[in-house]
C-alpha cells in the first residue's frame, strides 16, 4: 500500500474510532475523554498492520501481545478493536453497563485484551514478564505496551524498565502517550518528566520521539523496532489531550468528565466536518 493510501485508510479508521469512543462515553454519562482521544491514532496504527494478531483467534499462540497499561483508556481500545473486527460495534453502547464486556478499565472479558489494567504503573511489569517468557520459550512474538506519561510518575514503571534492560528484551516496545497532562494539571507542573528520552536511555532503553497523531510517522517508527539490538525500545509519542475535539484539547479537566448534550453534538459535528474537509 502506498503511503498516501495508507494515511487515508488509517486516518479514517482513527476518526471512526474517535466517534465511537465519544458516543460511548457520552452514553455512559462521562469518562476519560482526554486520554482516550490522545491514544486513538497510536492504537489504530498498532491494530492495522503492526501487530501480528488475528481478530478471529485473538489469543492464538503466535500472536504479538499488546498491553494497555493506561487502563482508563479502555473505551478507546474498544473502539479501535471494533473497527478492526475483534468485537461488534454495538458493544460500545454497553460501556460501563452491568454485565458488559466493556468496563471503566480493561478486562479480559473483551476479545483481544491480554491483561486487566487500571491500577497505573503495572502494565510495563506485565509486558516485561511476557517478553521474557517468550524468549525463554524460544518464541518470536513481540510485546507492545502503551503507557500514559503521567503514569510514568510511578516507581514501578522504572523498576520494570531496569529489568527489561537487564535482560536485553529487544522484543519489547513501550509507547508513551505523551499528552503532557495529568488528572489535575500539566505533567511538568505536577511532576516534571523532562528530560524524558534521556531518562529512558539512562535506564538502558533505545528511545525515539514521534508525532503521535501522524499515522505514517507512527507506522514508520513501529515497523522499525527494535531500534537497537539488545535494547528494549521506547517510542515517546507527542500527543494532544482531547485530540480531535477543540474544546477538549490540552485541557486537564477533560481527563475525566461528562459532556452536556450541546457539547456532545459539538464534538460529533467537529469530527464529521473534519472528514468532509479531508483533514
Amino acid at each position: 500500500m502506498q503511503a498516501d493510501d495508507r494515511r487515508r485508510v488509517l486516518e479514517e479508521k482513527a476518526r471512526a474510532s474517535r466517534l465511537g469512543a465519544i458516543e460511548a462515553l457520552h452514553g455512559a454519562g462521562g469518562g476519560h475523554f482526554g486520554g482516550v482521544l490522545s491514544e486513538i491514532d497510536i492504537l489504530t496504527v498498532l491494530y492495522n498492520g503492526i501487530l501480528t494478531v488475528d481478530p478471529r483467534t485473538p489469543h492464538g499462540p503466535n500472536r504479538d501481545f499488546f498491553i494497555l497499561s493506561k487502563g482508563h483508556g479502555a473505551v478507546g481500545l474498544a473502539a479501535v478493536l471494533a473497527e478492526a473486527g475483534f468485537i461488534g460495534k454495538e458493544t460500545l453502547k454497553t460501556y460501563k453497563q452491568l454485565g458488559s464486556t466493556l468496563g471503566w478499565h480493561t478486562t479480559k472479558k473483551m476479545p483481544g485484551v491480554e491483561h486487566p489494567t487500571g491500577s497505573l504503573g503495572h502494565g510495563l511489569s506485565v509486558a516485561v514478564g511476557i517478553a521474557l517468557a517468550r524468549r525463554v520459550d524460544g518464541k518470536a512474538p513481540r510485546v507492545f505496551v502503551l503507557l500514559g506519561d503521567g503514569e510514568c510518575d510511578e516507581g514501578a514503571v522504572w523498576e520494570a524498565a531496569m529489568s527489561a534492560a537487564k535482560y536485553r528484551l529487544d522484543n519489547l516496545t513501550a509507547i508513551v502517550d505523551r499528552n503532557r497532562h495529568n488528572l489535575d494539571a500539566p505533567t511538568e507542573v505536577e511532576m516534571p518528566l523532562e528530560p524524558f528520552a534521556e531518562k529512558w536511555r539512562a535506564f538502558g532503553w533505545a528511545p525515539r520521539y514521534v508525532d503521535g497523531h501522524d499515522v505514517i510517522a507512527l507506522w514508520s517508527s513501529l515497523v522499525d523496532v527494535p531500534f537497537e539490538s539488545g535494547r528494549p525500545s521506547v517510542l515517546i509519542a507527542n500527543t494532544t489531550k482531547g485530540k480531535g475535539v477543540p474544546f477538549m484539547e490540552d485541557v486537564s479537566e477533560w481527563h475525566s468528565s461528562a459532556t452536556t448534550p450541546e457539547q456532545f453534538e459539538l464534538a460529533l459535528r467537529g469530527l464529521r466536518e473534519a472528514r468532509q474537509g479531508g483533514r
